[in-house]
């Protein structure tokens, strides 16, 4: 993607519109439909759970399913033993995993269309403190890989990502069942998220036009 601009300006676009498509009951909630889905599969609670966590893992589909935090409140009010805590982290580790892929790829098949129509690609390697960055949260998250793959970075960084899950899942569960439903909540607050969304397009428009600014030097440089 020739802007930096491009990806928060589409995120900030979609997260509007499927907020006021609920808003305005165009369509249900999301949350309605992941609890429709745990009323109808009362005895798949793994694969319920690796469901909702696959959804929101998804570039753009993430913003319409709370998933992280579904997920998380069912494993709390399921009172997990300690192995069951285990497994359900793996689980959601697989998940959020399979979703880092499938934006990987997503954004690879965007990245072979730019080059086509002649746009440069980057050969930088990922910095980790990116990555742990972009996991703050899950939606941005996929709007990384998105990322890494249009730029055709390596695959490990989708391994990587998965190593990362492992402690930040735990701590997840661990930090919902001592904080509170409350706070998942608040982390998955729309206003919140239109918030943070707001703020990256701020400093992709900022960096856009340094590069703009830049490029226009050179520009003038030679000629």
């Amino acid at each position: 993607m020739k802007y930096a601009a491009f990806l928060p300006l589409t995120a900030l676009i979609a997260l509007l519109l499927i907020s006021v498509l609920v808003n305005f009951n165009v369509i249900p909630a999301g949350m309605s439909i992941l609890e429709l889905l745990q009323d109808n599969m009362q005895n798949g609670f793994f694969l319920i759970i690796f469901v909702i966590i696959l959804l929101e893992s998804i570039i753009y589909v993430g913003f319409y399913f709370p998933g992280q935090f579904f997920a998380v409140i069912l494993v709390v009010g399921a009172k997990p033993s300690a192995m069951d805590i285990v497994y359900l982290t793996l689980c959601m580790v697989v998940a959020a995993t399979l979703g880092s892929f499938i934006n990987f790829m997503l954004g690879k098949a965007s990245g072979k269309r730019s080059q086509q129509q002649g746009a440069q690609v980057a050969k930088r390697k990922t910095k980790l403190r990116h990555l742990a960055l972009a996991m703050i949260h899950i939606n941005s998250l996929a709007f990384f890989m998105f990322s890494q793959g249009s730029q055709q970075k390596s695959w490990k960084v989708i391994g990587l990502a998965g190593l990362l899950n492992l402690p930040y899942y735990l701590l997840l569960i661990a930090g919902t069942a001592v904080l509170s439903e409350q706070v998942m909540a608040m982390v998955e607050n729309t206003a919140l998220l239109i918030s943070i969304v707001c703020i990256w397009l701020a400093i992709a428009l900022m960096y856009d036009v340094k590069q703009y600014r830049k490029d226009s030097i050179k520009v003038n440089a030679k000629s």
